[in-house]
């Protein structure tokens, strides 16, 4: 015969187990057959309920998350960042309210700005979510700097960059994370939940998925998060998980612009061969599947689809619009481009089971990854180089290092580059726009991304030979980035070919006259889009570009080649001196 404590606690016990099977049976229902937007509140109602009941029984064991957002003069997208963040906690309701307050979620708000109006901006959003209940840690340049000055003595110039006081800002995603690491290293000493996790997003994202509905795309909060993911680290000794995004691709314009040129000259032979005043024929469905979007995507072992993508049009909805208004719609969109959208593929969020789905992770999206306070041994390697790819590289020294606790699951987060009103971002480095004649130089990004992929690839080959558990010979690890930048600047070189022959098409196209938009002047705005989404293309991808020119130039491509061999034949080091920081952080602040 059972206790009475075991009695006692028989009851709430199968209480929530009954909530769990109910929440199930909706989120089965919910996606049976595509995605059931009726069914939505009741989930979330659900989820609420359960809250209810764990608050009391559970409430120890469960995480507290530290949502750690690293912002650089974009108050807009962090504002929408932020609303999202407190309608999942309202929708869901993890952890539970008390006294207005959410207790189990809290935010580190990173401020990299250099614009004074944008860094007042930020400090009044911190407080108005401080306000609305999530507890907030606004960790501004006097911060940042406050707290290196505790690390006298030790050189953390290559996790974290040389920066003068005065210009303590736009330093980079990279460094600003490290930067704030060490500023969740001492809030792991404060916070008073016993078990926490940290979980490090992108300003430009939301808490939601994109979804197909019969009245086509929505964005939708669909995805319970924080409950998963504490569930996730619950019940696996996972160290670091990663999720995705969906919507705009996480990559540069630099290895898009093959596949996009395929689809603008797609959709102008479907207008050629239809009457401006016919319905315009949308696709089936408007988004399309893991790195559809990527030139190279073979290289990451994606299968490419030979056809191209077609564009989903919304312009005169509800209703069907037609095909003159979908050629005004795209061409305004075209330019969207060089700021990171794809206007023709856009990545959409594919419902399956979470914790079934989690596989190990070779890759971290720095806009969305989670980890346990010992994975703060990780900083983001190399840093200062300012690399693209730098999470994918990453991601390949965890998967060497860490095996089986890197893991990924299917918790994307919905990623918008540009901002409705302008078609651009609010702050972009390496991304040169002229808005008053529609020029845009991608040149910096450019080179920061090719020399990414060769860091990147370059780490796949060293990780085949032990590193970073290894210390490998300097001559080893050059040789290594020698024969990937020749062997990358061939891939670049095909591509670019590709890109050249795709010009010249999309040219004809745009200057036969014998097609509608030429046979009147009622076209002619689009026209101009067109031609300088041409422009822009040739500026940036053409036989004369600068961008070609910059990884060409042999003095900077040796300079590059120096500067990541000492980043990694430097790597074991910054790790001692990174775990002396750490040390530092964790003894009584009266023993600095």
């Amino acid at each position: 015969m059972p206790s009475p404590a075991t009695c006692r606690h028989a009851e709430p016990a199968e209480r929530i187990a009954a909530q769990r099977a109910v929440i199930a049976r909706f989120e089965a229902a919910l996606w049976d057959g595509g995605f059931n937007e009726n069914l939505l509140a009741s989930y979330q109602s659900a989820w609420r309920r359960l809250e209810g009941l764990l608050e009391s029984r559970d409430d120890a064991l469960r995480h507290h998350f530290v949502i750690v957002i690293p912002v650089a003069d974009s108050p807009v997208h962090l504002k929408n960042c932020l609303a999202s963040l407190l309608d999942l906690c309202r929708a869901y309701g993890y952890g539970g309210e008390q006294d207005g307050r959410w207790r189990k979620v809290s935010l580190l708000l990173a401020d990299d700005s250099g614009d004074a109006a944008s860094i007042a901006r930020n400090r009044a959003i911190a407080d108005d979510f401080e306000q609305q209940g999530i507890a907030t840690h606004y960790f501004g340049l006097a911060e940042q700097l406050a707290l290196m000055d505790r690390f006298e003595g030790l050189d953390l110039t290559p996790i974290v960059g040389n920066h003068a006081r005065d210009a303590f800002h736009h330093k980079g995603q990279a460094m600003m994370r490290n930067i704030a690491y060490l500023k969740c290293a001492e809030l792991a000493q404060t916070l008073p939940d016993a078990r926490l996790l940290f979980y490090t997003i992108d300003a430009d994202q939301a808490f939601k998925v994109n979804v197909e509905t019969p009245d086509g795309p929505r964005e939708v909060m669909a995805v319970n998060y924080l409950a998963v993911l504490d569930a996730i680290f619950s019940e696996n000794d996972a160290q670091i998980l990663t999720g995705k995004v969906v919507g705009d691709p996480p990559v540069s314009p630099a290895v898009m612009a093959g596949n996009f040129l395929e689809d603008v000259i797609a959709f102008l032979r479907e207008m050629a061969v239809v009457s401006p005043a016919d319905a315009y024929l949308q696709p089936g469905c408007a988004s399309t599947g893991d790195a559809a979007y990527h030139d190279m995507a073979d290289l990451f072992g994606f299968q490419r689809r030979a056809a191209a993508y077609r564009y989903r049009c919304a312009a005169g909805a509800p209703g069907a619009p037609n095909n003159a208004a979908c050629f005004n719609e795209f061409a305004g969109r075209l330019n969207r481009f060089f700021h990171g959208e794809h206007p023709t593929r856009v990545t959409g969020y594919e419902y399956a089971e979470v914790m079934p789905g989690m596989s190990p992770a070779r890759t971290v999206y720095t806009g969305n990854y989670v980890f346990r306070p010992e994975a703060l041994d990780w900083f983001i390697p190399f840093a200062p180089l300012r690399l693209r790819m730098s999470g994918p590289t990453m991601g390949r020294m965890l998967q060497a290092e860490i095996g089986a606790r890197f893991v990924s699951a299917n918790v994307p987060m919905l990623h918008k580059r540009t901002l409705d009103n302008t078609g651009q971002s609010e702050f972009r480095p390496g991304v040169v726009d002229e808005s008053a004649n529609q020029r845009v130089d991608l040149c910096g990004e450019f080179e920061r991304q090719f020399h990414g992929d060769v860091m990147l690839f370059s780490m796949q080959r060293l990780a085949a030979q032990g590193y970073p558990g290894i210390t490998l010979a300097a001559e080893v690890v050059d040789e290594t980035l020698r024969v990937q930048q020749v062997e990358m600047r061939a891939t670049y070189r095909a591509k670019q070919l590709a890109i050249l022959d795709r010009l010249v098409q999309l040219k004809a196209l745009l200057g036969d006259g014998a097609h509608w938009w030429n046979r009147s002047g009622s076209f002619d705005a689009e026209l101009r889009n067109f031609q300088a989404f041409a422009d822009n293309i040739e500026r940036n991808f053409g036989a004369a570009s600068s961008c070609f020119a910059h990884i060409d130039d042999p003095a900077r491509r040796a300079d590059w080649r120096a500067r990541q061999l000492a980043a990694i034949t430097g790597f074991h080091a910054n790790r001692q001196v990174w775990a002396a920081a750490l040390a530092r952080l964790q003894r009584p602040r009266s023993a600095d």
